[in-house]
C-alpha cells in the first residue's frame, strides 16, 4: 500500500522533477549556480557529531544503528578497493546487482559558460517573422556585455556606508582538486551527504587525509590530490532497501524490528585541476577585456564556503534555516516561519566578496495531517469532532490543493521512509480494498485493525495517494508532515503580514543579525573548510563611499497656486494641497456600482461621490458630480457568477450609452472577483475602472481620496507630474528635445510554483510622449508555462514603436529598454535573444536603426546598505537607525569588476531596512557615462503617477510589472487550475500550448488602465 520515495529516486529518469524545482528558484548570483539547486529537495536530519542515524524529522526515533560496511570480511585495510583492483563481493546481496560502471560513464559536470566571456557578433539578423533574429547554433561569436564607461559617477554629496558584503581573500596558487561523484543507486542529497561524511571519516589514508567539499551531488572538491584518480566504495546505510514492485505491498514488514542495510556503490574520479590566478587576474581587472569569468574556481570556491552551513540548516535556493536563528513562530493557517539567512559568493570591485543577509520564509508545521487540514482549511475546522463527515466534490479539491507534493512520514509504526502527496484517493476509505501478494482481495480498515490494531476513525475521507501511477494508500489520521519543507502554497494576507514582520527589522538590528550570522555556530565561518582551502573571509562588512543624488525640480499643473516645486523633505515627499496634477482629466461619464455592503456602508455613497468629486477640483481633476445613473447596489454573490457579473456590467454600461469613461466599484471586502470584473470591463466593454473597499469609505481622509483620483487620472488619460527641466536640457551630450526617446520596460511573471500547466504572462510598456515620457501604453501576451524569454518581445515592440510614431509623428532616436524579473544566470540568453527581437521589430520599418541600450533591473538580490557612523558616541542619535536617504547610489567597491552596474536606492524606506535596487547594463549603443544614467533613472523615478513621492523601481519597469499582474488576472479566472485538471495517478506531462489572453478593447488599449 506504500510506496517509497527512495525507490522512485533509484529509476534513473531525468524527467524528475524535484520538489524544490518548482519553487522558483529565484535568482541566482554571478557565479551561475543552478546546478547547486536543480535538486535537493528532501529535508532530513543527521547526527552532525556521530554520523550515525538518519531519520525524518519528528520520527519516532527506533533503536540506534551504527553504519556498517557491507562488504566480505576483509581486513581493516582493505574497506576500500581502487579501480584496478576491484573485485566482486563474495557475499550475496538481497538487492539486485547495482549496474557495471564504466569509464566512459563518468559524467563530467558542465559548468555554465558566463556572459563576460562572449564576443560581439560582427552582424546582427535584421529580419524576422516575429521580430525575433536566431543567432545559429554554430555561430563562434556571440554578444557581450556592456563594460563600465569610466571609473563610477562624481556627482553628489558623499555618504559613508556599509555594505553586507565580507571580503574573501584567497590564495591564487591553492589547487583544487575536482571529483566527478556517482552514487549508485541515486539517492537523496541527504543521503549523499552522509556516504561523503562516512568516506571522509574512514578512508583517510586513500583520501589523503583531505577534508573535501560536497555539493551532494556529482561534485567533490578537494585542496589535495587522493592517492589515485579512480576509486570505487561500497557503502551500507541503515535506510530501507525496499524495491518492491507490487502496488500494494506493505513496504516496512520489519517484524523483526531491525533495520535493513542499503548498499550504495560510489565511484570518484578525477576531473580537473585548476588553480586560482585565472579568477584573481579576472578580479584585478588584468589581461584581455574578453577573457570569461573562470567559473570552475568560483563555483568550487561557493561549494566550499557552502559546506559547512548545509550540513547543519535546511537549505532552500541559495538561503539556509535554522533555529539557532531564533526558532520557529506560528503564522497561523499549517504554516511557521522560520528565520534563516542567504549566502552567495560574488566576484566585485574589491575581489570575491561573501554577500550575506537576513532571510525569513514559510514552512509547513510540522504536525499530523488531519490537525494541518483543519488549520489550514476553515470548512475543516470541526473535523475533530466530526470523524463521520466526508468531503463534497468542492472541499476534495480544496484538501489536495493544500496537501499535494508535500511530504508525510507514518506514525503507527517505525520507518525512516517519507513519502510524496501525489492527490487523493477517489474513494472514501472504508470502501477501499486491495490486493496483498497473493492476489488475495483486502478492505483497508481490516488490514490495518489486524496488521497494527488501529481502528480507522475518519473512515469517510479519502486517502493520501503517495505514488504518482500505482495504487498506494496512506490514512490521512497515520500520517504526520515532515518538517522542513518550504510552504508552497499561497499565503493568506494574515499569513504574509506576520511573515513579512518577521523579516521587518530596522537597519541597525538587520545589521546585528547579520554580524550574528558570521560570528554564529551554522555561519560560513563555522567550519574547517576555509582553514582546509587557505580562505580567509572577514568578519566585518564592507565599508565604503556612496553619493546621494540630488531630486529633481518638479513641473505641476497651470491651475494651482504651486506650479513647480523640489522636493526638499528628507523623504523626497511633497504634496498637493495647493497644486494641481500637471495635467488633468475630464471626466464627464461614470458610473458607480456597489457589491454587498450593509445598510450603513451603502449609506457612505452620495458622501463619497461629493466628496471624492471636491478632492477631484482640488487636484485639478473634473470629475462631475452627477454619475450617468444612479449607483447601483448589487449582491456579494454577483461576483461568484462571470456571467452575471457581465451582464450587470454591460447594463451599467448601455445606461451611459456605449460610452463610459469610467466605473468606480465599492466592494464590502477583497473577492477574488476582483480579476473577472477587471477582465470583463478592460476586454469585454472597454472601459476602466477603479476599486475601493467599504471599510475605507467609512474614513474618507484627505489622503485615501487623493490617492484614488491619483489612480483615476492616470487610468483616464492624465499625468501626475511631469520634470521642470526635461530629460534632455538635463544630458545635453546624447539627447535632444528634437531627437524623441522611447522608454520601454518588460516584466514576465509565472504562474503558482504548485502550478505545471498556465502560462507565464509577458508584458511590454512603452512611453508615448517626448520629452515629458510620462505616459505609457502596454502589451501584454501568454506564453509557454515558465518560459523567461518573452517570446513575442519582437511583435510587442513593434506595436509599440507604431503607436508612438502616431502620437509623436517620429520614430524614436534611441531605445532605453528596462527588463525586469532576470536573474544573473539568465542574463546572456536575455541579452542574446531579447536584443534581436527589438532589432527585428526596428528593422520592420525602412532605414530604422535606433541606438538601443538594455539594462536589467533586479529587486530581489540581496545587497544592503547601511549608514555608517563614524563617531561612535552617535548612535544613541534619532536618526542612527533610519535607513539611507532617497537618492543614494554605489557603483564601486561592490559591483562587477568590469561590467557597467550600479545601486540606486532611490526612495525613502518607512519600514525595515531599504533594497536599494540594482541596475546592470548589459548593451548601450547610446555610450552612457555612470552620471549620465544614474540622474536619467533616478529622475524617472519621480514620474510615477500613482503617487507623489520617488517610487523604488525605473517607471518602466514598474508599469511593466503592474501590466504582466494584470495579464495573468485574465487568466487565473479564466481557466481552472493545473491541479484540478491533472489527476493524481498520471505521470506529469509537457506544459500545453499557452492560452491567448484575451483581446483588450480599442477603448482602453491606449490608456494606462493597470495602473
Amino acid at each position: 500500500m506504500e510506496q517509497t520515495e527512495e525507490s522512485n529516486a533509484n529509476k534513473k529518469c531525468t524527467k524528475t522533477r524535484s520538489f524544490r524545482d518548482a519553487a522558483n528558484p529565484h535568482k541566482h548570483q554571478y557565479h551561475y549556480q543552478h546546478q547547486l539547486l536543480q535538486y535537493s529537495n528532501q529535508y532530513g536530519f543527521c547526527n552532525q557529531n556521530q554520523h550515525q542515524r538518519y531519520y525524518p524529522a519528528l520520527l519516532p526515533l527506533p533503536t540506534q544503528m551504527p553504519f556498517q560496511l557491507t562488504l566480505p570480511p576483509l581486513p581493516q585495510n582493505h574497506g576500500f578497493r581502487t579501480k584496478t583492483h576491484l573485485h566482486k563481493p563474495s557475499c550475496k546481496l538481497n538487492n539486485p546487482p547495482l549496474a557495471a560502471s564504466s569509464d566512459t560513464q563518468v559524467q563530467n559536470v558542465a559548468i555554465s559558460p558566463a556572459p563576460e566571456g562572449l564576443q560581439r557578433p560582427k552582424s546582427l539578423p535584421r529580419k524576422g517573422d516575429s521580430g525575433r533574429g536566431v543567432i545559429g547554433a554554430r555561430q563562434p561569436q556571440s554578444l557581450v556585455a556592456a563594460r563600465r564607461p569610466d571609473s563610477g559617477g562624481i556627482e553628489g554629496p558623499v555618504i559613508s556606508l556599509l555594505a553586507n558584503h565580507f571580503l574573501v581573500r584567497f590564495d591564487s596558487s591553492q589547487r583544487i582538486f575536482h571529483y566527478n561523484v556517482e552514487i549508485s543507486p541515486n539517492p537523496s542529497k541527504e543521503v549523499a551527504r552522509m556516504i561523503k561524511q562516512k568516506l571522509v571519516m574512514e578512508n583517510p589514508v586513500m583520501l589523503s587525509g583531505a577534508f573535501p567539499a560536497y555539493d551532494g551531488r556529482k561534485n567533490l572538491y578537494s585542496s589535495v590530490e587522493f592517492q589515485n584518480d579512480r576509486l570505487e566504495f561500497y557503502v551500507s546505510l541503515p535506510i530501507p532497501t525496499s524495491k518492491t514492485t507490487l502496488p500494494n505491498r506493505e513496504f516496512n514488514d520489519l517484524l523483526d524490528k531491525h533495520q535493513k542495510l542499503k548498499l550504495f556503490r560510489i565511484n570518484i574520479k578525477l576531473v580537473s585541476k585548476f588553480d586560482g590566478k585565472e579568477l584573481s587576474s579576472y578580479l584585478s581587472k588584468e589581461g584581455d577585456d574578453w577573457v570569461p569569468l573562470p567559473q570552475d574556481y568560483l563555483h568550487a570556491l561557493d561549494v566550499i564556503l557552502r559546506e559547512s552551513p548545509t550540513e547543519k540548516c535546511i537549505s532552500v535556493g541559495r538561503s539556509l534555516y535554522s533555529n539557532y536563528m531564533g526558532g520557529t513562530k506560528d503564522i497561523g493557517g499549517g504554516a511557521v516561519g522560520l528565520r534563516g539567512f542567504f549566502q552567495s559568493l560574488r566576484p566585485t570591485q574589491q575581489g570575491l566578496a561573501l554577500n550575506v543577509d537576513f532571510s525569513v520564509t514559510a514552512f509547513h508545521e510540522s504536525i499530523g495531517v488531519i490537525p494541518y487540514l483543519q488549520k489550514r482549511l476553515e470548512f475543516l475546522r470541526d473535523l475533530s469532532q466530526r470523524k463521520t463527515r466526508g468531503l463534497t466534490g468542492e472541499e476534495k479539491k480544496e484538501v489536495e490543493k493544500a496537501l499535494k507534493n508535500i511530504r508525510v512520514f507514518v506514525c503507527h509504526r517505525e520507518s525512516v521512509q517519507r513519502y510524496r502527496v501525489y492527490g487523493l484517493t477517489d474513494e472514501a476509505t472504508e470502501n477501499l480494498w486491495f490486493a496483498d501478494r497473493d492476489g488475495k482481495n483486502l478492505r483497508l480498515v481490516t488490514y490495518f485493525k489486524e496488521h497494527y490494531n488501529y481502528d480507522i476513525q475518519f473512515r469517510n475521507l479519502p486517502c493520501l495517494q503517495i505514488s504518482r501511477s500505482k495504487p498506494c494508500y496512506l490514512p490521512m489520521e497515520l500520517c504526520m508532515i515532515c518538517e522542513g519543507q518550504k510552504f508552497l502554497g499561497k499565503l493568506s494576507d494574515d499569513q504574509t503580514a506576520r511573515i513579512l514582520k518577521m523579516g521587518c527589522q530596522r537597519p541597525r538590528e538587520r545589521k546585528a543579525i547579520i554580524d550574528g550570522v558570521m560570528r554564529g555556530p551554522v555561519g560560513p565561518k563555522s567550519g574547517i573548510q576555509g582553514r582546509e582551502f587557505k580562505l580567509h573571509v572577514s568578519g566585518e562588512m564592507t565599508r565604503l563611499n556612496g553619493r546621494i543624488l540630488q531630486p529633481p525640480k518638479l513641473k505641476l499643473g497651470d491651475g494651482g497656486h504651486v506650479r513647480d516645486l523640489t522636493p526638499s523633505r528628507h523623504d523626497r515627499q511633497w504634496n498637493l494641497l495647493d497644486s494641481h496634477v500637471f495635467e488633468g482629466a475630464q471626466i464627464e461619464r461614470w458610473a458607480l456600482i456597489s457589491f454587498g455592503g450593509t445598510s450603513d456602508q451603502k449609506s457612505y455613497i452620495p458622501k463619497f461621490i461629493n466628496q471624492l468629486s471636491q478632492r477631484c477640483e482640488q487636484l485639478g481633476i473634473f470629475l462631475n458630480k452627477n454619475t450617468i445613473a444612479r449607483p447601483q447596489f448589487e449582491s456579494t454573490q454577483v461576483l461568484n457568477n462571470v456571467s452575471l457579473l457581465e451582464s450587470k456590467l454591460k447594463k451599467t454600461h448601455r445606461a451611459a450609452l456605449n460610452n463610459l469613461q469610467l466605473l468606480i466599484c465599492v466592494m464590502e471586502k477583497r473577492h477574488k472577483g476582483y480579476a473577472d470584473l477587471k477582465r470583463i470591463a478592460e476586454t469585454s466593454i472597454g472601459v476602466v475602472s477603479q476599486c475601493c473597499l467599504y471599510p475605507n469609505l467609512s474614513k474618507l481622509s484627505s489622503q485615501f481620496l487623493a490617492n484614488l483620483a491619483l489612480k483615476i487620472n492616470a487610468k483616464v488619460g492624465g499625468c501626475t507630474v511631469a520634470l521642470y527641466n526635461s530629460l534632455h536640457s538635463q544630458i545635453p551630450r546624447l539627447l535632444q528635445s528634437d531627437e524623441p526617446v522611447i522608454f520601454m520596460g518588460a516584466d514576465v511573471t509565472h504562474p503558482h510554483p504548485l502550478d505545471d500547466f498556465s502560462p507565464s504572462v509577458a508584458a511590454v510598456v512603452g512611453s508615448m510622449n517626448w520629452p515629458a515620457a510620462n505616459k505609457y501604453v502596454s502589451r501584454m501576451r501568454s506564453q509557454t508555462h515558465r518560459q523567461e524569454i518573452i517570446q513575442d518581445l519582437g511583435a510587442m515592440v513593434g506595436e509599440l514603436l507604431e503607436d508612438f510614431y502616431q502620437e509623436v509623428n517620429k520614430l524614436p532616436k534611441r531605445i532605453i529598454f528596462f527588463r525586469d524579473g532576470v536573474s544573473e544566470t539568465q542574463f546572456y540568453k536575455v541579452l542574446q535573444e531579447e536584443l534581436q527581437a527589438i532589432r527585428g521589430a526596428c528593422s520592420r520599418f525602412p532605414d530604422y536603426k535606433p541606438l538601443i541600450t538594455f539594462a536589467v533591473v533586479q529587486k530581489r538580490h540581496h545587497t544592503r546598505l547601511f549608514p555608517f557612523e563614524n563617531d561612535p558616541s552617535s548612535t544613541q542619535t534619532p536618526f542612527s537607525d533610519e535607513n539611507i536617504p532617497p537618492g543614494t547610489v554605489v557603483d564601486t567597491v561592490i559591483t562587477h569588476p568590469r561590467e557597467f552596474d550600479f545601486y540606486l536606492c532611490s526612495h525613502w524606506g518607512v519600514k525595515g531596512t531599504s533594497r536599494p535596487t540594482h541596475y546592470h547594463v548589459l548593451w548601450d549603443e547610446s555610450q552612457f557615462t555612470s552620471d549620465e544614467l544614474q540622474k536619467l533613472v533616478y529622475n524617472l523615478c519621480y514620474t510615477f503617477v500613482r503617487c507623489t513621492k520617488p517610487v523604488s523601481l525605473v517607471p518602466p519597469a514598474y508599469y511593466a510589472h503592474l501590466a504582466a499582474y494584470r495579464g495573468r488576472l485574465y487568466l487565473d479566472r479564466a481557466e481552472p487550475s493545473a491541479y484540478m485538471r491533472s489527476s493524481p495517478t498520471l505521470s506529469r506531462a509537457a506544459p500545453p500550448k499557452a492560452t491567448p489572453l484575451p483581446k483588450l478593447s480599442e477603448n482602453v488599449k491606449k490608456l494606462m488602465f493597470y495602473c
